[in-house]
């Protein structure tokens, strides 16, 4: 028996999540590598699985956490050997397959990725899913030319997962790191931390596009906003620039116009981290273990218990939460 998460629906379709006793013979049968796991961490979609929004989890009683790190323990697959450590992230692990709020995980073999050598179990949940689609984010606008003579980087949700690690990663590949948040006075001091060069209140962005095309000011972008915001950084691009979007905090809209792209010849590219290939997962996990540094993800990340993660999952989903959240799974009791 080992301890997890079961998240619950009653007849009268309320939902509970509670840390119960579960025997091995109730993980997925149709997967083939058995992770003793050692983190999670903590999404915006955990916490919409863990409280049964979003219509993402569909049949009950459910394991959740989408992300994983862990040790295997057993595997029927050939990339995989006993004492191989690994990490899950995507796949809809935690949705639809049991995931890694649980002291052991099932699951297929070509959905895991090696842990990088120079990275431990818990960094690779301080970064997670977040920071592997930071990352995956940075690489596409390197791909399509954006260096650091380009001009300033402007990074949205600066405080969030995402934000916080594109931050780290940008300010120590040499690039001028423009940051976005809500509380500048609160917030200044740490984004500084992490390399942002300024910090920018986001309600600037968040006025309505009243001109197809403003000042050109920035060499790329890393959104995980939306909306209006990422409206407006379209019309702001340097000619032949990129912008990484990664999320939809603000809004899944986008009244934006074509004027940009056709005048100024930018590339929007969406950042679908949950189905990538592994050969870019790989790329970009061996990215993150040598571009940011460890004492920058430390500022970012939080430990909690897997009991904490329960009340984690409702605060994420109303903006309580800070930088990024690792679940010591293996310490539960």
């Amino acid at each position: 028996m080992f301890k997890a998460i079961i998240v619950n629906k009653a007849e009268d379709e309320t939902i509970s999540a509670h840390i119960s006793d579960v025997d091995e013979s109730q993980l997925p049968a149709d997967g083939n590598v058995t992770i003793e796991v050692h983190y999670s961490d903590v999404n915006f979609k955990d916490g919409l699985c863990l409280n049964g929004k979003g219509r993402l989890v569909r049949e009950y009683p459910h394991i959740p956490g989408i992300d994983f790190s862990g040790i295997v323990l057993e595997s029927d697959d050939p990339r995989f050997s006993p004492g191989d450590k690994v990490i899950n992230t995507g796949w809809r692990v935690g949705e639809v397959w049991f995931g890694g709020y649980s002291q052991k995980a099932r699951v297929k073999a070509e959905w895991l990725v090696p842990l990088p050598e120079q990275m431990s179990l818990k960094q690779a949940m301080a970064i997670g899913t977040a920071g592997l689609s930071a990352m995956l984010g940075i690489i596409e606008l390197e791909d399509n030319g954006m260096t650091p003579e380009n001009g300033p980087v402007l990074v949205t949700g600066a405080t969030g997962g995402v934000g916080s690690i594109a931050v780290a990663v940008l300010s120590s590949l040499g690039y001028e790191v423009s940051a976005t948040t809500g509380d500048v006075e609160k917030n200044t001091p740490f984004l500084k931390q992490l390399g942002a060069t300024t910090i920018i209140n986001r309600q600037t962005l968040q006025e309505p596009l009243n001109k197809v095309l403003e000042s050109a000011v920035w060499g790329g972008c890393i959104d995980s906003v939306g909306g209006v915001t990422l409206a407006r950084i379209l019309a702001q691009m340097k000619h032949e620039t990129a912008v990484a979007a990664i999320g939809n905090a603000g809004d899944s809209s986008l009244p934006a116009t074509v004027i940009p792209f056709l005048l100024r010849g930018i590339k929007l590219i969406g950042i679908d981290s949950a189905s990538k290939a592994i050969p870019k997962r790989i790329r970009a996990w061996e990215r993150l273990s040598r571009d940011l540094p460890s004492e920058k993800l430390s500022l970012i990340s939080t430990e909690i218990s897997l009991l904490d993660t329960i009340q984690a999952g409702k605060d994420i989903l109303v903006g309580n939460t800070f930088g990024r959240l690792v679940v010591n799974v293996k310490d539960a009791s």
